[in-house]
């Protein structure tokens, strides 16, 4: 699934930051409470000691919803490329497809739509970040603690894999509610940045009121059945990956910084659930796109019928369409959303709260 639209794994212990489209690097509240837990059970140090000062709610659901923003404001041009790439084959001659390539199509960008082009759609990504988060921090509490009385773990503590099943099961169903949630924005977001020379939606809330008009109200909810197909594996391979490889590293170097080892591991994790998710993060955005602007539909027979299609007239390399960019934007997107937010996070932790 792509980074933006890939949803974040939001974790307890006052650690929150976003990942993404379609959306998947394990987020820095992800890893810093992760390290935080290994630090407990080697040290034996309680909750308040641990290296990240403690904020309130709101000022956690702030500082992530900023990182993320600026992160996804960030790495947009390499976003639009991605997405741009993703549906050229829609209504493409295959043949001609051979040609693209990332510099020529930025190139093309630049010469025939300015600069500025490169960041279209960014604003409903920005406000997409926001609820998103919040549906996702508040479900992923919810999620957890029910879990956790299923599983009789409100009192225990140390049962590994016990805590790491409530993470994984909470966090897929919170990210799968915030998914559902504010998935017409990610809808949107995604027909502004396929814009290229003929504009026919002129702003988020034209784009709201052209898709119900001209689709009805389903019409923004097109691919979401891909999207939140694409949610649990996402996150379980960034957990597993993010998991193997931190451990391995820390038991061959130990002292090495934290902050390295998060990052490194991060963006090794977000290129594996990148690579294993993208072909339904290709199908997804698609989907979105059928019908726009009162063209002809291309799929019309679901999720699994577009998989067909894409595969007999583009081959299996289609389905893996914009897949350079996407990991052009990983390593930088993991690098700005984790300083940005920790920053933020120790500005934060200085104003009282009662939350």
């Amino acid at each position: 699934m792509n980074m933006e639209a890939r949803v974040g794994v939001v974790v307890e212990g006052g650690q929150r930051a976003l990942n993404s489209a379609h959306g998947t690097v394990v987020d820095a509240g992800a890893r810093k409470f992760l390290q935080h837990q290994h630090q407990q059970q080697q040290h034996g140090h309680s909750s308040k000691q641990g290296l990240n000062p403690q904020i309130g709610t709101i000022q956690q659901l702030l500082a992530g919803g900023i990182a993320g923003a600026f992160s996804k404001t960030c790495t947009a041009p390499l976003a639009r490329l991605t997405i741009l790439f993703q549906v050229q084959g829609m209504h493409s001659d295959v043949s001609a497809l051979s040609k693209a390539s990332i510099w020529r199509e930025a190139s093309r960008i630049m010469n025939e739509e300015g600069v500025r082009a490169f960041w279209k759609g960014n604003m409903v990504t920005i406000a997409h970040r926001l609820p998103y988060s919040s549906v996702n921090f508040y479900a992923y509490e919810r999620y957890k603690s029910f879990l956790q009385s299923i599983l009789g773990l409100e009192d225990q503590r140390g049962n590994a894999s016990a805590d790491l099943c409530v993470h994984f099961v909470g966090g897929g169903l919170a990210g799968m509610t915030a998914a559902s949630a504010t998935y017409p924005l990610d809808l949107v977001r995604t027909r502004l940045a396929a814009q290229r020379n003929a504009i026919y939606y002129r702003g988020i809330w034209h784009a709201f009121h052209t898709i119900c008009r001209d689709e009805g109200i389903f019409g923004l909810y097109k691919g979401l059945g891909a999207t939140l197909l694409g949610v649990g594996p996402s996150i379980a391979i960034s957990f597993s990956v993010y998991e193997s490889l931190r451990s391995y590293w820390q038991l061959q170097r130990p002292d090495d910084s934290t902050i390295m080892v998060s990052l490194a591991c991060g963006s090794l994790s977000g290129i594996a659930s990148s690579t294993a998710t993208f072909p339904i993060d290709l199908v997804r955005r698609r989907m979105q796109l059928e019908g726009v602007a009162g063209r002809a539909r291309v799929y019309t027979t679901g999720l699994f019928g577009t998989f067909r299609h894409i595969i007999q007239s583009e081959g299996l390399r289609g389905l893996y369409r914009g897949i350079l960019p996407e990991y052009y934007k990983v390593v930088p997107g993991v690098g700005i959303v984790f300083m940005t937010y920790e920053t933020l996070k120790m500005l934060l932790s200085r104003i009282p709260t009662s939350y």
